[in-house]
Formats: C-alpha cells, sequence, structure tokens
C-alpha cells in the first residue's frame, strides 16, 4: 500500500498511469499549504489546530471549517418575550380559574354534575349537597375531570409542549435526559407529595379521582383490600406519568448506547475512549488498536511535518483499509514513512501554489460568502460559501458574460480543490479550457494534453482506449455531429461503426483520423485496401458492414460526406501529430484511466482559428468521460470541468449528464450565454443539473430559464391602505378641521391587509439588474436530496 493505483488498466499503453507533466520539486519537507492550517508556515502546532477545528454537518453550500450559527440564528432559537408571556399568562389564569373553582364561585358549576347522576345521591334542594359515599366521591371525581380539562386547554393556549420541546429536545444526551429526568420528579412531587420528605403542598387531584372512579364502578371500598390491586394503580398512575418525559428525553435510546458502549467496553480495553480524544491524535486508529500508528501521525502532525492533504489523504487510505481487511498494511506504511505513506502516484504532497482557501479534509473549496439580507436563511447569513464532491456530484451550471468572473472566481477555484482531493486519492479531475485559461500550472496536473501544440508531452486517444467498434463509433459521432440536426446520432454511429469495426478487425487498431477521413470519403484506394484486407473468411460479417456503408454512398441521406466535412476540422497539419497519428516522442493518453486512478488531468484545447475544432474535442472528451465511468467499480469521485461549454450540450450529452450522479461523478459547465445551447435543450440543461449559478450580468433572457428552474415560492405581503376619516358631528369636524390646520394632513385610519402570495424566488428582471458585480445567486442540491435555495453569494470574498 505504499502507493495508490499504479496498477496498469485495459490497453497496450506501455505507461497506463501517467506521471506529471513536468517534474515537480521535491524537497525533504512538503511546501506548506496557503489555504489548509491557518499560518502553517510559521507554526507547526497550526496542523494541530487545524485537525482539531469543528465540521459540523451543515446545510449544502455552508463553509463546514469552524462553522457557527450566526448571530441572527441563535437569537431567532431563543424564547422572545412575548413567547414568555404567552406562557405565562395561561398558567395565571388557570391558577386563578381553579382558585374559582375549589371555592364553587363559578355560577351552576355543579348542574352538569347533578345532571349526570342519581337524584338520589344529593340532598333536595341544595346545588349539590352529598347524601352518602356516591355524592362525595362524585365530586371528587368532577374535580378531577374539570382539572384535567383546564390543563389541557391552557396548555393548548399557551404552547407548552412546544416550549418545553425547544427547551429539553434540542439539547444533547445525556442534558436531555437529565432536563426531563427533572422535571418528572417534579411533576411527580405535585402528584405524590407524601412520597418527597419535606414537600407540604397538598397534591393534584389526579389519584384521588382516579379511587373515586374505582370505587364508583365497583360500588364500594372493599377493592382497595387487595394491596396488589393498590399498588397496581399507584404503578399505573406513576408509569403515566413518567412515559412523556421518557418519550422527550429520549431514555430508551440512551439506555440502549449505554449497554452498548459498556458491553464494547467489555470486549476492548482501551483505556481512553476514542470519543473523548481530539481528532488531532487520530481517536479512528485508536479505537481499532492501532496506537503506533496513531502516536507516530499525532507526532509527525505537531512537529510540522504534515500538511492538510497529508491528513486527508492518510484519513481516506484509513477508511479504504478498514473496508477492505488491509489495516495492517496501512500500519506498516505508516510505521515506515510516517506523514509520507501513502502518497500519490505522482509522489506530490501539495499543490506548487494555492490561491482560495481550502478544507481538504472536509473536500470543500470556499467560493465566497452568502450575502446578508431578507431572502436568505438564518442558518447562511454572513458565512462562507463553498461547494465540494456532494454538491458537484449533481454538477453545476454556471452562466454569466465575459468578464463576470467564471473562470477566476469559480472554475479555477473547483478545479484546484479537485487537483487537491486528487491528492488525497478521493477525486478524479479532467479540466478542458481555452490555451492559456488560468486552471493551474503544468505542475499541479499529471496529465497536461495541449492539443495543436508540438511542445506537448500527452495526445489524446479519440478512441479512449475502447476495444469495442460501438462504443468508438459513438465517441466520435458525438464529437462530429452531435449539434448537427440533419444528421443524427445514432445514423452518424452506425456509418462510423461500419468502418471502425471492418479496419479493427483487419488492422487490429482503429484508424487514425486522416485514414477514417478518407473512408468516409469514399477514397478509391483506401477502400480497395480495406476490403482485400478482409478477404478472409473469418471476416465475412465484417465485409457485409463495409458493404452496407459502400452501397449507402452517395444517397440522399448518407452521413458520410458530413461527418468527412466535420473530420476535416481535426485532419488540420497543426494536428498532425496528435490523435494517434504521431510518432513515439508524444505519449497518447486514454481518459479511460481517469476510472481507474486519482489523476489531474488538463486538456488545453487549440487556440484561436479553430473554435469548431475545439468544440469537437470538448464534446469528444464528455462523450468519453460519460462512458469510461459507467460500470467500473471505482470508489473515487470523478468530474469533469468544462471551462467553455459552448456547442457541448447536446441532446445524447444532456441525458449522459443525468446518468453521472449515481456514477459518483459529475460535471462543471461554464457557458457565456444560454444563447449558446439550443432553445429545445434548455428546459432538459437545467433539469439535468442540481447546481445552478446566474453570475452578475446576465440577459433577462438568460435570467427567465432561471426564474423558470427555481420556482415560487409562497410569501406574505402587508398592504397598508390610508382612509380619510369623515366625521358626522360638528364637534369631532372642528377638532379634524383643526388637527390638519396643525399637520397639513387629513385625519386617516389605516388598513392593513396580510396576504400569502406566489411569487418567483429571483424574477428574471432581478437576475439581470439586481445583482451586484462580483456576486452570483447560486442554489445547491447534493447527491442525498438536500438542497439550498437560490442565494446571493458574494464571490469576492
Amino acid at each position: 500500500m505504499d502507493s495508490d493505483g499504479t496498477r496498469e488498466t485495459r490497453g497496450t499503453h506501455a505507461n497506463p498511469v501517467p506521471r506529471p507533466a513536468g517534474p515537480p520539486a521535491m524537497p525533504a519537507m512538503p511546501p506548506r499549504p496557503q489555504g489548509g492550517p491557518p499560518a502553517a508556515e510559521r507554526t507547526p502546532a497550526a496542523v494541530t489546530d487545524w485537525l482539531n477545528e469543528p465540521r459540523p454537518v451543515t446545510r449544502p453550500g455552508i463553509w463546514r471549517f469552524g462553522y457557527r450559527l450566526p448571530k441572527a440564528a441563535r437569537a431567532a432559537e431563543r424564547l422572545s418575550p412575548v413567547t414568555v408571556v404567552g406562557v405565562l399568562v395561561p398558567l395565571a389564569v388557570a391558577l386563578v380559574l381553579w382558585s374559582l373553582w375549589r371555592r364553587g364561585s363559578f355560577p351552576y358549576q355543579w348542574a352538569l354534575l347533578r345532571v349526570f347522576t342519581p337524584d338520589d345521591w344529593w340532598w333536595g334542594g341544595t346545588l349539590a349537597s352529598p347524601k352518602g359515599m356516591q355524592g362525595q366521591e362524585a365530586k371528587v371525581v368532577y374535580d378531577g375531570a374539570f382539572f384535567l380539562l383546564l390543563v389541557y386547554v391552557m396548555g393548548r393556549l399557551g404552547s407548552w409542549a412546544d416550549i418545553v420541546r425547544h427547551v429539553v429536545a434540542r439539547r444533547e444526551q445525556p442534558a436531555r435526559a437529565g432536563l426531563a429526568a427533572l422535571g418528572a420528579l417534579a411533576v411527580l412531587s405535585l402528584v405524590f407529595p407524601t412520597a418527597f420528605p419535606g414537600v407540604g403542598w397538598d397534591a393534584l387531584p389526579v389519584v384521588a379521582p382516579l379511587f373515586s372512579l374505582v370505587v364508583l364502578t365497583t360500588g364500594g371500598y372493599d377493592v382497595f383490600t387487595s394491596a396488589w390491586l393498590t399498588d397496581a394503580l399507584y404503578a399505573a398512575i406513576t408509569l403515566l406519568v413518567l412515559w412523556p418525559f421518557a418519550r422527550l428525553g429520549g431514555w430508551l435510546p440512551l439506555v440502549r448506547t449505554w449497554l452498548a458502549a459498556r458491553g464494547a467496553a467489555a470486549r476492548d480495553r482501551e483505556p481512553e475512549p476514542a470519543a473523548e480524544q481530539p481528532p488531532a491524535r487520530w481517536p479512528e486508529l485508536r479505537e481499532a488498536g492501532q496506537y503506533e500508528a496513531a502516536d507516530v501521525l499525532t507526532r509527525e502532525a505537531a512537529a510540522g511535518r504534515m500538511n492538510d492533504v497529508d491528513c486527508a489523504r492518510l484519513s481516506h487510505a484509513w477508511t479504504r483499509a478498514r473496508g477492505d481487511g488491509r489495516t495492517a498494511a496501512f500500519t506498516e506504511a505508516v510505521l515506515r514513512h510516517g506523514g509520507a505513506a501513502l502518497t500519490h502516484p505522482s509522489g506530490a504532497r501539495d499543490l506548487p501554489g494555492r490561491t482560495t482557501r481550502h478544507d481538504v479534509l472536509a473536500g470543500q473549496v470556499r467560493i465566497g460568502r452568502w450575502a446578508e439580507g431578507e431572502r436568505t436563511p438564518l442558518a447562511y447569513r454572513g458565512v462562507g460559501a463553498a461547494l465540494g464532491p456532494e454538491t458537484l456530484g449533481t454538477s453545476l451550471l454556471v452562466v454569466g458574460p465575459s468578464g463576470a468572473g467564471k473562470s477566476r472566481r469559480v472554475i479555477a477555484p473547483v478545479v484546484e480543490s479537485l487537483a487537491l482531493q486528487a491528492l488525497t486519492g478521493r477525486c478524479a479531475v479532467v479540466a478542458v479550457g481555452a490555451a492559456g485559461t488560468p486552471l493551474g500550472p503544468d505542475s499541479a496536473f499529471d496529465v497536461v494534453v495541449r492539443v495543436g501544440d508540438p511542445a506537448s508531452v500527452h495526445d489524446l486517444d479519440p478512441y479512449a482506449d475502447s476495444d469495442d467498434p460501438d462504443e468508438a463509433a459513438a465517441f466520435l459521432a458525438e464529437a462530429l455531429a452531435g449539434d448537427l440536426e440533419n444528421v443524427g446520432a445514432q445514423r452518424a454511429a452506425t456509418a462510423l461503426a461500419q468502418l471502425l469495426g471492418p479496419y479493427r478487425a483487419a488492422h487490429g487498431v482503429f484508424p487514425t483520423l486522416p485514414v477514417l477521413r478518407e473512408l468516409l470519403e469514399g477514397e478509391p484506394s483506401a477502400v480497395a485496401a480495406l476490403r482485400e484486407a478482409l478477404t478472409d473468411d473469418r471476416h465475412a460479417g465484417m465485409r457485409r458492414e463495409l458493404d452496407a456503408r459502400l452501397r449507402q454512398r452517395g444517397t440522399a441521406g448518407d452521413p458520410g460526406p458530413e461527418l468527412a466535412d466535420r473530420l476535416a476540422l481535426l485532419d488540420r497539419p497543426v494536428f498532425a501529430d496528435f490523435f494517434g497519428a504521431g510518432d513515439d516522442t508524444i505519449r497518447p493518453f486514454s481518459l479511460r484511466a481517469v476510472a481507474h486512478h486519482p489523476l489531474r488531468v488538463r486538456i488545453d484545447l487549440p487556440a484561436q482559428g479553430h473554435e469548431e475544432a475545439a468544440r469537437q474535442i470538448t464534446r469528444l472528451v464528455l462523450a468519453q468521460f460519460a462512458a469510461v465511468l459507467r460500470d467500473s467499480g471505482r470508489r473515487h469521485f470523478a468530474c469533469l470541468v468544462l471551462d467553455d461549454a459552448t456547442g457541448a450540450v447536446t441532446t445524447e450529452s444532456v441525458r449522459r449528464i443525468q446518468r453521472l450522479r449515481s456514477q459518483n461523478a459529475g460535471v462543471v459547465l461554464a457557458l457565456r450565454s444560454m444563447a449558446d445551447v439550443p432553445d429545445s435543450l434548455h428546459g432538459p440543461l437545467y433539469g439535468a443539473v442540481g447546481c445552478r449559478m446566474a453570475l452578475s450580468g446576465v440577459t433577462t433572457w438568460d435570467g427567465s430559464r432561471f426564474a423558470a428552474a427555481w420556482g415560487t415560492e409562497w410569501v406574505e405581503t402587508r398592504d397598508v391602505a390610508q382612509h380619510t376619516v369623515f366625521a358626522d358631528q360638528p364637534m369631532t369636524r372642528a377638532i379634524h378641521a383643526l388637527r390638519k390646520l396643525v399637520t397639513g394632513k387629513a385625519v386617516t385610519t389605516e388598513a392593513v391587509t396580510v396576504r400569502q402570495v406566489e411569487r418567483e424566488r429571483w424574477s428574471a428582471s432581478e437576475l439581470a439588474h439586481g445583482v451586484p458585480p462580483g456576486h452570483a445567486v447560486l442554489s445547491l442540491t447534493d447527491v442525498t436530496g438536500e438542497h439550498a435555495p437560490p442565494l446571493l453569494v458574494d464571490l469576492r470574498e
């Protein structure tokens, strides 16, 4: 386990795991991260402090590192004075009403009792003077029934149950169980005051009415001669009192947790519970009994010989080793190499430089700060905005005009974060952009493909190391004809497969793009050579494929000439050494390696003058990326970042993007305008991605698409209308005239109307004109389905 992902992948490449494009400098100590542990370059203890910083689980898009609930949210959780008064007023009213009831001050207080009881229980001519035992016990039951009704009504009016849940249920265990137990003891002391020494108040009418009801039911007191029945009644009352407090305090789950902990402690003699240790002491390793490895990593971090990437990489490696049953190999590697164990296949332990803040342990990159405003929920106000694999796994669409900050403030930080995650073994990233786009230095990537640059070290395999003619034809069909309405993707793929299959059967490899172009154009010499190579009887099926392609040539529905014209854009002198046509000096790179290894790949598209060729390459990469990730058995996240997705959004690509979420992968699409996408695909594209960002400066047409995608919400509106008061009495008119003379305003009254109306979350006009420069409106959805509404985020912080 000294390396991660050095096994060869499928194919004939001499080195399927590419090494860095440029030899990175390897100092004795890894470089300190600029955005990881704060001031890590100045004090070794910063790594320990960074590890111990809390990272609570929060809503999507919130920067978790050191997150604390904003003051406004904490204030909202407190009980307002109005709420406290609403609790105390019903309590005071209940005490007054109960006092009046005990004194018999209610009119017709006993009328209901006399209606439901026999007349021979009461003396004639009196309200409720009992003759004997039945009347006395009936009055006790009647008092108990009124008390229960009074408690229920006042409890509902004062929301006592909600207040108790607010105070008790939101606390962590065992404080929650303790508060519930104190409440239960207080209520028991009111129900059974004689059971508590030093308590002198009278009991609440709970026990006595129940016993009186038993007496009335059985017809006498003889039933209480049985001790077990009396004890059973007392036990039932006690359980009824304790039951709501047990549910409120979570007593049963807490007891189960304690019993499980005691059982685990009996089996494991660990002196200090892992939960009580700070993360910098690696409690997960100690919990599994790997004390030596935990001590080594603790000393390495305290001495400053580890950075944030090392901590995240080893934490991820431990999780995988434990799941695979390879803990012994992990421990051996850590004891041998310390913080440098299990490094990335490139040997890099950090990026050469960082431009933004990262929390590698949580997998987040901070892109800005959520704005404070009425639309922003309390949990988001003023806190950091972040992206991570949990949100990028649903794909991200970024729309904004040139100069709005797509590349510098969104795309570049995301690529940098994914590159850091790749060094930990948790992610593979493919960044595609025009030559010169600041996506990171060459030394920050394992593979850099500069299409059209003679100095490029790597070449892009147009067939993605595939051995299936139909799959390879689907790649090329999407690249060449994905945006053509007159040439269907299926027809184009069939035409290409009818040439790729026979050629591979004859020569063992797929043709280079110049040869494929000749076959599509029907060059006699190329077709004759291919037919001659298929004379063997074992190639009879391939000959039929070739004949079918030749019969279709020249017909009205033949896609060959259109595909050949499109392929001619890639068959230019500037691309003579690319797409498999170069010599041994350039190393071919297959995108299939991304499915097997946590690689960092950057593809530079051709410079100006080859815009259409760049769009074809972008579509080719997107099609290959979605295909190679299918059924690969991969456990790391894979992400494709397109700095300019113009022309890349097609019907097939939208379907592929929809399937990426279930394959632990995602794409980031950046567009200058939705006009770069066919109108028929606007709705499907917004539905395929889970995260959407509209930057400052979008047009109202683009804003209308976002507004439709984000939908509407119910809001409360207040309409205030002022009406002039017309007085009928002379004195009132004189007073109104004097008031108007003094104030200069007529006497009016206000009529306030509060309504619930359905409005757009963000209108097209607000998105076009109300988003300040350097800001964006961002909505997020993570892979579990939890979402954050579209909110304003400041990308400058």
